[in-house]
């Protein structure tokens, strides 16, 4: 079983995982399944809507994906050539490449470096490697401790772009929302294209944007304080 399995084994046997996906479940059945449609407007609406030109970019975050043997899918190509868009357009102050990687294998982080450096970016571009991550909580989670003497200027705190796969930017705005960040969306594609794997990819998304976002609701609202310390 490869450690990407095993991390995934892990969250869901996870018993405050296991709480929130029974919140959703009894939401989703005690309404007929209406909640999970709404959800799934809401991650087809952000995939949809997403625009490709940030309106800041001074400080992204590039979301990696599981790329075994360092072979980068067309999902991560399309994240990798829309940092290189906006470096073309206007360069970022700072960029964070997220996502670990199995023990004696590149990271996720690792892989995209080496592909920017492949696609022309500068050896010494502004680039920072979040190398230990295994999911996008973890991402955005250690970005932050990454980011945090300079998430504040003047006072203010700074806003980051969110740079991913339009069917996986409603996963990262929420994490983002609940870990703090003042963030803006940068959609890997230049627009949403629906065939069926893209509704299957909305599809689950939605599924794991419903189960963590009512979790951390019926949390807040019983006062669990161990299932709001994992998202926020």
């Amino acid at each position: 079983m490869t450690t990407r399995a095993r991390h995934r084994l892990h969250l869901f046997g996870d018993r405050d995982v296991l709480h929130a996906g029974l919140v959703a479940l009894a939401a989703c059945v005690l309404t007929a399944g209406l909640v999970y449609v709404g959800y799934l407007l809401h991650v087809w609406r952000t995939a949809r809507r997403a625009p490709c030109e940030p309106a800041h970019g001074e400080c992204v975050l590039v979301f990696g994906k599981h790329a075994p043997g360092g072979l980068i899918d067309r999902d991560f190509e399309a994240r990798l050539d829309r940092a290189v868009s906006l470096w073309q357009q206007r360069p970022p102050a700072h960029v964070v490449l997220l996502g670990g990687g199995a023990h004696g294998e590149l990271t996720e982080a690792e892989v995209a470096r080496a592909a920017l450096f492949a696609r022309g970016v500068a050896s010494d571009a502004p680039l920072q490697l979040e190398a230990a991550s295994r999911d996008t909580l973890q991402n955005l989670r250690n970005a932050r401790q990454l980011l945090e003497p300079t998430l504040f200027v003047d006072g203010m705190r700074r806003r980051v772009t969110l740079l991913s796969s339009r069917y996986h930017l409603a996963r990262c705005a929420l994490f983002a929302r609940q870990l703090g960040f003042d963030a803006e969306l940068c959609a890997a594609e230049p627009q949403l294209q629906l065939d069926s794997r893209m509704v299957a990819r909305l599809a689950g998304e939605a599924a794991y944007v419903c189960l963590s976002d009512l979790g951390a609701r019926w949390a807040r609202l019983i006062g669990h304080q161990r299932m709001l310390a994992r998202v926020s």
